[in-house]
């Protein structure tokens, strides 16, 4: 018997196109719905039961999905075996610079987390060049981890805080980075993984995906979600779609002028949102010997600095209190703005937002109701949320579970005797 091939290049353009958007069919559908027997996802996606045997045949070679055993469906006859995603071998890896940490999250296809990690790194007093060699070290660490586990992974997504060339993953500038025209997926490429596909995200943006997909509110389909870093980025889904705009910029909502005579950003403008209520800005009002940019040599994780506040904020600091009020007048104020443009039902609220919502949102939605326009504000609010300052990275995997979903054949077909095992 000729062996079977499973390449599309000498199937014609559309054939090759449509086997390729059925066999994202049959995945999306079993990672959805969970295991079923080949009757069952041909009778659910309409597609006949030999197509179906065919596509996943090309699945299992390409150790996408394996078979469990029979499936009882409570109807007459014999039990199929059940088809099931095999999260077993095939991975995805996120990846997020910013301000002051590099996070690593990875999950596998069937999103199992396998790595969810963040470490400490004073990227606004390195330059890009210094913080790229840390990136591709935590990189290869993340992916040396992942090898050893059997995981192939089918791609590697970056978070960044800047304006991103989608098409080449260049930095176009990430102003808090002090990052001007960096190419970091060629430099990763080049020094960590020349073999795995790299792209490089806004990390608002990839935390809003996070957010739609599995946050707090999870599947609403008009939705903001600000960072509450140092920076403050927007990502807006719209109509259940991430808005990008006409070059992906969209969402910069942190250099949004909200004060004319406010504080000098570190984007090179003035009055900044993000100078009234990014982390940098709260630090500075409560610990100005330990505010960003002050050179003590030491490097503070987010978690550190929001432990100190608390922990003032506890004892009754007033000085807290009165620049937490700031805060969430600042970002009621600026929130409003939004609402009006993007008529959202919900503000999700991450990073040290998210961290102290108690003593934010409250005055935040006050001031939001006060300004926003009548009936509009009524149907939104401010929510939490609870995947803390890992979403951006937990975003930039999905982004790479996304592609292989949408495209099986980027994954390699495996050799006979490991295409046997991932079936078994």
């Amino acid at each position: 018997m000729r062996p079977v091939h499973y390449g599309l290049a000498d199937i014609p353009a559309d054939q090759a196109t449509v086997r390729r958007s059925n066999l994202s069919l049959v995945l999306r559908h079993l990672r959805e719905h969970g295991p079923q027997s080949r009757s069952a996802v041909a009778a659910a996606t309409g597609l006949n039961k030999t197509t179906v045997t065919s596509l996943v045949g090309e699945l299992r070679a390409r150790g996408l999905i394996r078979e469990n055993g029979p499936q009882h469906a409570g109807s007459v006859g014999r039990p199929g075996l059940a088809l099931t995603l095999d999260g077993t071998r095939v991975g995805a890896l996120g990846l997020e610079i910013n301000v002051d940490y590099i996070a690593a999250f990875a999950t596998d296809l069937g999103g199992r987390v396998l790595i969810d990690r963040r470490v400490g790194f004073d990227a606004m007093g390195c330059d890009p060049e210094r913080s790229l060699d840390e990136l591709a070290t935590v990189a290869r660490e993340a992916l040396a981890e992942l090898g050893l586990l059997g995981i192939h992974v089918a791609g590697i997504t970056v978070a960044v805080p800047g304006l991103i060339d989608g098409a080449n993953g260049v930095v176009h500038v990430a102003p808090n980075l002090g990052w001007y025209g960096v190419p970091v997926a060629e430099r990763l490429s080049w020094d960590v993984a020349p073999t795995i596909p790299v792209t490089v995200v806004n990390d608002a943006n990839l935390a809003a995906l996070a957010e739609y997909t599995s946050g707090v509110a999870a599947g609403t389909t008009d939705l903001v979600y600000l960072t509450g870093e140092v920076g403050v980025g927007g990502g807006i889904i719209a109509g259940g779609r991430l808005l990008g705009g006409a070059d992906g910029f969209a969402g910069e909502v942190g250099h949004v002028m909200v004060d004319s005579a406010g504080d000098k950003c570190g984007c090179g403008r003035t009055g900044c949102w993000e100078t009234k209520v990014g982390l940098a800005a709260l630090v500075r009002m409560v610990t100005p010997d330990h505010a960003y940019g002050v050179p003590d040599g030491i490097v503070r994780d987010p978690e550190e600095r929001l432990a100190e506040i608390e922990r003032r904020q506890a004892d009754g600091d007033p000085q807290v209190a009165a620049a937490l009020a700031e805060v969430g007048r600042w970002l009621g104020l600026g929130s409003a703005t939004l609402v009006r443009l993007f008529n959202p039902r919900v503000i999700v609220v991450g990073g040290y937002f998210a961290r102290l919502a108690e003593h934010l949102l409250p005055r935040a939605q006050a001031e939001l109701t006060r300004l926003g326009v009548t009936g509009t504000v009524a149907h939104c609010t401010f929510v939490a949320s609870d995947l803390g300052f890992g979403a951006a990275s937990r975003g930039a995997a999905g982004v790479v579970v996304d592609r292989v979903l949408a495209d099986p054949t980027a994954i390699e077909i495996l050799p006979p005797e490991m295409s046997t095992l991932s079936g078994s």
